[in-house]
């Protein structure tokens, strides 16, 4: 078993690393596999989703309506995303 630290790059490593070694697909052991990824991911940190959370105020009526089209033109004219 791979040792788990608490630092989140270092957990999907080592579970990654895990399943690479240990998948069905290559030869594992279903159970093993279960198993191993069950605790590792018991050890991945649970803080990811405490940010605070923000309220934006979207205006309305007329000044909203406008807000979005120029919003929407903005995105029409924007060039394309290379990939």
């Amino acid at each position: 078993m791979v040792p788990v630290q608490h630092d989140p790059a270092t957990t999907r490593a080592a579970i990654r690393a895990f399943v690479r070694a240990n998948h069905p697909d290559v030869g594992g052991d279903p159970e093993v596999f279960a198993a191993g990824l069950a605790e590792l991911r018991c050890h991945r940190p649970r803080d990811r989703y405490d940010a605070p959370i923000v309220v934006m105020h979207r205006p309305r009526g007329i000044r909203g309506l406008l807000h979005r089209i120029s919003a929407r033109r903005a995105r029409r004219h924007r060039p394309p995303r290379v990939r």
